[in-house]
């Protein structure tokens, strides 16, 4: 009997650890070229139809997309209106953010988190007269005020109203000075990490990554974060004076390198990698799977989105 219940309760402790916290659906993959097929990632939670968007380059596509592979329910409309409750925007940069702006008109009233260098892009570059109109609340008049602009303070954690979840942003650096910015989703106590586009460190020569590293170690080594969506724009063989602020296969591991040491572990098995914003120039997204698949010693588990698929996370 004794060893019934010590098996039962292990049993309980590995489904606990392998139970799916996060859903995950990209309307969009690539890291440029493709318009259909930008930036942008729904995350949700299991039995739960709304979500929140990390980034936004593509999105009725990729509904349409969503809705055909049975891993959206409903119409384009109303997935729309209804489902979508707010965007994070990492950058300012058009592949990140241009299926907002182009559905601006059929959307509805929600909240688009961001830092404040990129709050003031939209403010300044997009929702003006010249490029389209104002549908936020803030910034030049005519104000429409269909978005409501949610600054994020690095490190403060902040509630995304009308979702479950609560976001802590971090800076990047996009080839420095320029930012870019993280988020830390936090839903109960798991989380899950989100980053725009980014250097690494030593080519940026800045240390965002770095302090990023920091603050969420303890997270990994707690178990309460299993996953990280992070680019890879580029092959090996792009030379780094012509990254423009990206990462390779070559530069993501010495990354994730310094996050093992923080971790006090010897490798980072368990840790899933969503490999996002590769660009599509040629046979480049093969290239990079094969480069991250193919010297991979820190052992962590690659995945690699595809438009419209759901993918559910510990």
């Amino acid at each position: 009997m004794k060893k019934i219940i010590v098996s039962l309760f292990a049993f309980f402790i590995y489904t606990s650890s392998q139970a799916q916290h996060f859903d995950l659906i990209p309307l969009g993959i690539y890291g440029g070229e493709q318009e259909d097929n930008l930036s942008a990632y729904l995350i949700g939670t299991p039995k739960d139809s709304t979500f929140l968007c990390l980034d936004a380059g593509t999105i009725n596509t990729g509904i349409r997309k969503a809705i055909q592979l049975k891993s959206l329910y409903g119409t384009e409309e109303a997935i729309l209106h209804n489902q979508i409750k707010g965007y994070f925007i990492s950058h300012g940069h058009l592949d990140h953010l241009s299926g907002l702006i182009i559905n601006s008109p059929a959307d509805s009233k929600k909240d688009i988190f961001a830092i404040a260098p990129v709050l003031q892009i939209l403010q300044n570059h997009y929702f003006i007269n010249d490029t389209w109109i104002n549908f936020a609340d803030q910034g030049q008049k005519p104000i429409l005020g269909k978005y409501h602009y949610r600054e994020l303070q690095e490190g403060i954690e902040l509630s995304a109203q009308n979702t479950p979840f609560f976001l802590t942003a971090y800076e990047l650096s996009h080839v420095n000075p320029y930012k870019s910015s993280a988020v830390l989703v936090r839903h109960a106590d798991h989380y899950l990490l989100y980053l725009g586009d980014t250097g690494a460190d030593r080519v940026e020569k800045a240390d965002q990554l770095d302090q990023l590293w920091k603050n969420i170690a303890p997270l990994i080594k707690k178990g309460q974060l299993n996953t990280i969506l992070i680019e890879v724009s580029f092959p090996n063989n792009q030379p780094e004076n012509l990254l423009f602020g990206h990462l390779t296969p070559n530069l993501l591991l010495e990354e994730l390198n310094k996050l093992k040491e923080k971790t006090e572990r010897d490798d980072l098995k368990g840790l899933n990698i969503v490999v996002t914003h590769r660009k599509p120039t040629r046979n480049n997204p093969e290239i990079i799977k094969n480069e991250l698949l193919n010297n991979n010693p820190l052992k962590v588990n690659y995945i690699f989105p595809e438009q419209g698929k759901r993918i559910s996370l510990p």
